[in-house]
């Protein structure tokens, strides 16, 4: 699998100054599940080192300019964003790691200053950034410092693994059989997310108005691709998590039952990491050769050398 990273947090030294914005997560972790591919727009229109540009905003216009010589480069910076953004399809990536506060790169929260090019408020989005957005609605997509919040981690490495599954289960030419296995695979990690999601999902794949599996297979991709871009919740995750036990209550002790029921209370409460709880549920699911839980996504979503689950604050 392949991810797309701004370049200067793999440690290439393509800033304005010349130097990096190494990300250790980035570096030290993703690089041993992924392909990092490296983009940087600004680098490739002006090398390194270079002028340093800012957004600024006259007359509700927004443009880009150059900090020094306030040089316009706006339309420079476009076309290769664009560039750049067209090739990320042929990269096929299945996310996206954004430099935080850049004028081509930021998500969010970008300084944009007014035309005396002075104060500054963080109100903008980079250019690079709007072009993926645009072209790509539902590709994973974060800043390195927003990955800092365990909570936004997990769901974005969980984002990213589904964002891959689908599409390389799409280029398997899949039957309608194969969709039902495929969906029924992700019910639970989808619950998790939205019981809306979940009941339209259920309802494409039940297919109750007899559409052509083209069209079908579609719509389940457009709606696939929208749960899982949501965020799941401590509530919705406890909820599934008694769904699962659910599956082998009747065949455990009066005293497994109790201590199962514990485990899941203590996380609902903040005082264990799920890891903790679906060690169980996995453990049992061997135990009773339960094929449809140990078959459930939402139980091994990722690798589990990661260990994202492991953090308490990974889950509000």
């Amino acid at each position: 699998m392949k991810l797309g990273i701004s370049s200067c947090l793999l440690g290439d030294m393509c800033r304005y100054n010349g130097g990096h914005a190494k990300d250790d997560f980035i570096y030290d972790v993703l690089s041993h599940h992924f392909e990092l591919v490296p983009y940087c727009p600004e680098a490739a229109v002006f090398g390194t080192p270079r002028e340093a540009i800012r957004i600024i905003e006259e007359d509700g216009i927004q443009k880009v300019v150059t900090t020094k010589n306030r040089d316009d480069v706006t339309q420079v910076l476009q076309d290769i964003c664009n560039l750049q953004a067209k090739k990320i399809a042929v990269d096929r990536l299945c996310g996206f790691i954004l430099k935080s506060a850049s004028p081509t790169c930021g998500l969010e929260r970008v300084k944009v200053y007014d035309k005396h090019n002075t104060s500054g408020h963080k109100r903008g989005i980079g250019l690079f950034a709007t072009q993926i957005r645009k072209r790509y609605p539902y590709l994973p997509l974060e800043e390195e410092g927003r990955l800092q919040d365990a909570w936004l981690r997990e769901n974005f490495i969980m984002q990213v693994f589904a964002y891959a599954h689908i599409h390389d289960f799409l280029d398997t030419n899949p039957t309608i059989r194969d969709l039902v296995s495929f969906h029924t695979s992700y019910k639970y990690l989808i619950y998790a997310k939205s019981h809306v999601s979940y009941k339209n999902l259920g309802n494409i794949v039940a297919n109750q108005e007899k559409k052509p599996l083209q069209t079908l297979l579609e719509e389940y991709k457009e709606e696939f691709l929208k749960a899982i871009s949501l965020k799941g919740s401590i509530k919705k995750t406890y909820n599934v998590l008694l769904h699962l036990f659910g599956y082998f209550k009747k065949l455990v002790s009066k005293e497994e039952k109790e201590e199962i029921l514990g485990s899941m209370e203590e996380f609902k409460s903040g005082i264990l990491p799920l890891i903790v709880v679906i060690k169980i549920i996995n453990l049992y699911a061997k135990k009773f050769d339960i094929s449809y839980l140990e078959e459930q996504k939402f139980l091994n979503p990722y690798p589990k050398e990661l260990a994202l689950r492991s953090n308490l604050k990974a889950y509000k």
